[in-house]
């Protein structure tokens, strides 16, 4: 009796197991809400998406959604689009939106579009309803070198045949702030620019900057243009402080050069004066020697004397008042 009731808690234990198995490899449930919402699949399809390791509720559900919608799609290519790694979930809701809004988007143009790694539903919601997209600050001088800051509003609409290879929102904001730094730096006046911003969007527009990328510039709008820097006042200052820090080297280099002449011309001055009091040193002992080759005599001596203090008599009459040495003075 023990062994019978031993065996039959094992076979128990085995139909149960058996049965969990069944029930996750054969998803009865799931199968009979596809029949109810009209979706024909069979078990044998459930099991196999189960053995290709594909979620049968990420296929069955968006299915259901697309019968309802009257959109008629084949599991084969909801598995492909699962398989591949892409989100069938958002590509039917996107498929969904786009018939009720009579947008043709067929289903591979879809599946391309969200293995790209864009938000299909996404680019159909603004395709439908445009967005607005805000340029950061954008700063710009015109010609009489007063800077001009200015903001825009763009209004995009999503190009589903361009959404694969497609620019995004950067590059068209950035041909946006590219437009309006040509269309200030063109402009005669500031005052030009405050008085009709609305030229900035009517050339900006014109200029195509939609081209290669997944949008549709609908319209370009100047949100706000402050007054900034007056940079062509700031650039003469600092053409003004160049010069004249050009002027003051030019003129350090003049007076460096004016000492250095004038440093030479006492060098000079000292060995002339050098020179002379040499030469002075030399007159007793050349008339010493005169006396004593007998080249020179007593009388020559004196008249010699007589000159020299004629000589200082003249320099001191002729001298202002203190000014030199009386006659006699200087021995």
């Amino acid at each position: 009796m023990e062994g019978l009731a031993a065996g039959s808690i094992v076979f128990l234990f085995l139909g149960l197991l058996l049965l969990f198995t069944l029930m996750w490899a054969v998803p009865i449930r799931l199968w009979i809400t596809a029949l109810a919402s009209g979706v024909r699949v069979g078990l044998a399809s459930l099991v196999g998406m189960r053995l290709r390791k594909v979620h049968p509720p990420s296929i069955i559900h968006p299915m259901i959604a697309a019968a309802k919608a009257g959109l008629p799609l084949q599991t084969n290519e909801l598995e492909s689009h699962y398989l591949a790694g892409g989100d069938v979930g958002r590509v039917v809701n996107a498929l969904i939106s786009a018939d009720k809004a009579n947008i043709e988007l067929p289903f591979r143009q879809a599946a391309a579009i969200d293995l790209a790694g864009r938000d299909v539903f996404d680019a159909v919601q603004v395709s439908v309803n445009p967005k607005v997209i805000q340029t950061p600050k954008v700063a710009a001088m015109a010609k009489d070198g007063i800077q001009l800051i200015a903001t825009a509003r763009v209004t995009v609409r999503a190009n589903i045949n361009r959404l694969v290879g497609g620019a995004g929102e950067e590059t068209i904001l950035a041909r946006v702030g590219e437009g309006i730094v040509s269309t200030i730096g063109s402009a005669e006046s500031h005052k030009a620019v405050l008085e009709n911003p609305d030229n900035i969007s009517k050339t900006v527009l014109a200029k195509g900057l939609d081209s290669g990328t997944a949008f549709e510039i609908l319209s370009i709008d100047i949100a706000d243009v402050d007054v900034g820097k007056n940079i062509g006042a700031e650039l003469q200052t600092d053409q003004a402080e160049a010069d004249k820090r050009i002027a003051q080297a030019k003129a350090e280099e003049r007076r460096a050069m004016a000492v250095a002449a004038e440093q030479e011309n006492r060098s000079t001055v000292e060995e002339m004066r050098a020179a002379l009091v040499k030469a002075e040193a030399e007159v007793p002992q050349a008339i010493a020697d005169a006396f004593r080759t007998g080249n020179l005599g007593i009388m020559d001596y004196m008249r010699y004397r007589n000159i020299q203090s004629d000589t200082e008599m003249r320099k001191a009459i002729a001298a202002p008042e203190g000014g030199a040495p009386r006659p006699g003075e200087a021995d």
